[in-house]
């Protein structure tokens, strides 16, 4: 999988322009917002939950044109709620977006 975090990156530098502050605020309130996604979409105990969580996911994704998240997203949305595969991809694709040091 791709490292979803340049798409993102650049999206948000032309939001941003050259303010670093404000570029890592949107960035961590990003990953924050997906991150918050997720947890309802694994805890979504009835279709219409998993439904929801998956398209706020994939809104939010959207948004910054992350298409591995988007992409994500949409297969939760078709697959069996409660997937775990597509869970694990979902979660492993989130932890790409971390800064690594």
């Amino acid at each position: 999988m791709a490292y979803l975090g340049d798409a993102i990156d650049a999206h948000l530098a032309v939001a941003t322009g050259d303010d670093a502050e404000l570029f890592r605020e949107l960035r961590a309130a990003f990953v924050e917002s997906a991150r918050r996604q997720f947890g309802l979409l694994g805890r979504a105990r009835c279709d219409g939950n998993w439904e929801m969580a998956a398209l706020r996911l994939k809104s939010l994704a959207a948004t910054f044109h992350a298409e591995d998240l988007i992409a994500l997203a949409e297969e939760a949305l078709t697959g069996a709620p409660g997937e775990p595969a597509v869970l694990r991809r979902i979660a492993a694709a989130l932890d790409s977006l971390e800064p690594t040091g």
